[in-house]
């Protein structure tokens, strides 16, 4: 990432997923203990060990003053407490947070992983907030797509494309996949929380919507690949760390 001295107009990322940040520390016996990375910086809202959440945190001081970002966020960035409603509740005071595509499961590094797209421009310091709606693109509910076998597609996007309508904002109109939530819904929700949905979901209600068997078949054997790539990067990691451990005569 940059340093902390440069400011862009426009930043479209995503963050690391996974697991809060942790350590392994070495004590004098030889014993391996797990210590939490806790980021502090004055420019932050929020102290958090959380790593999304300081990625928001980062990006927002990126950006120049009405600068604009797309960033890429896991769905506990949307609800969890204690930092993350701090920082919720800063970003839309500072911020203008007007639109939050929720994606389909699965098609951010592995099936199952809950992602949004969410949209902010940073704004000057204001006594007011300055988000007056958040738009909600629910582009996950009754959607299914896989990373190999039924992958999202540019077309797949052209409703949300519409609705965003980047010419004016302004002049946006809700449909059923597509709501508004004002500052002052959205604030007092419990924890600020942004998690929200409307559209029933048909698969959990009639076995009927569910994919055919041998697209399921073909999922199934996604998610043990993308399982195995996962082990042979824990076991390669191990080895080394193993090595590196013989060399330092720890056993």
């Amino acid at each position: 990432m940059a340093d902390s001295g440069d400011r862009f107009e426009l930043i479209l990322t995503n963050p690391p997923f996974g697991k809060k940040s942790s350590i392994t520390v070495f004590k004098d016996d030889g014993k391996a203990d797990k210590e939490k990375v806790v980021y502090r910086r004055d420019d932050f809202w929020a102290t958090t060990s959380n790593k999304q959440l300081n990625f928001l945190q980062h990006v927002k001081t990126l950006l120049q003053i009405n600068g604009k970002a797309a960033v890429v966020v896991p769905d506990n960035v949307l609800f969890e407490g204690g930092a993350g409603e701090t920082i919720r509740k800063k970003l839309l005071h500072e911020c203008d947070v007007h639109t939050l595509l929720r994606l389909p499961t699965g098609i951010f590094y592995a099936q199952g992983v809950k992602a949004n797209v969410l949209f902010f421009d940073r704004k000057p310091a204001s006594a007011t907030h300055w988000t007056e709606k958040l738009w909600i693109y629910d582009f996950r509910t009754n959607q299914h797509f896989t990373l190999k076998t039924n992958t999202l597609r540019y077309e797949n996007l052209q409703d949300f494309i519409q609705s965003f309508n980047a010419d004016n904002r302004h002049e946006r109109q809700e449909n059923e996949r597509f709501r508004a939530f004002t500052y002052e819904e959205l604030t007092q929700r419990d924890k600020v929380s942004l998690d929200i949905f409307w559209l029933r979901d048909e698969s959990l209600e009639d076995s009927d919507n569910l994919p055919a068997p041998d697209v399921l078949a073909l999922e199934i054997a996604e998610d043990l690949g993308a399982a195995l790539e996962l082990f042979q990067g824990i076991t390669e990691n191990l080895e080394v760390k193993l090595e590196v451990y013989r060399h330092l005569n720890y056993f």
